[in-house]
């Protein structure tokens, strides 16, 4: 558990790298922010959390399978995380900034570039 990286993951990258190539710009992880999410959009008054679909129990997910192995574990730890993604965007929804999620599972080659421009489209929303 120790190497599982919490900053900087592959997914993070992607959604970054996309959103820089279409003229957004952006912090990482700060710590003002409760849950220090992993980008920032200071100029529209938007965070994004990039969450994996097993660490953050995504439902309906094909990714999010409880191991057969400590199973009990398993379920109270990410049922723990998610009960905590939802205390953390409530705290930053109270700030008056806008909340958005993107999961690994919509993060695949088939779907990223719907993904994208939803997400692009629901940045602009909040101007």
């Amino acid at each position: 558990m120790s190497r599982i990286r919490s900053k900087n993951t592959k997914p993070e990258v992607l959604v970054r790298k996309r959103l820089f190539s279409r003229g957004f710009r952006y912090r990482l992880h700060d710590k003002k922010f409760p849950g220090k999410p992993d980008i920032i959009l200071t100029r529209y008054k938007t965070v994004i959390f990039v969450n994996g679909c097993f660490w953050h129990g995504h439902q309906g997910c094909k990714y999010f399978i409880i191991p057969k192995t400590r199973t009990e574990w398993w379920t109270s730890k990410i049922l723990s995380t998610s009960l905590n993604d939802l205390k953390v965007m409530e705290l930053i929804r109270l700030k008056g900034w806008q909340v958005l999620t993107i999961w690994e599972c919509q993060l695949k080659k088939n779907l990223i570039e719907e993904t994208m421009e939803e997400l692009v489209s629901s940045i602009r929303e909040n101007i």
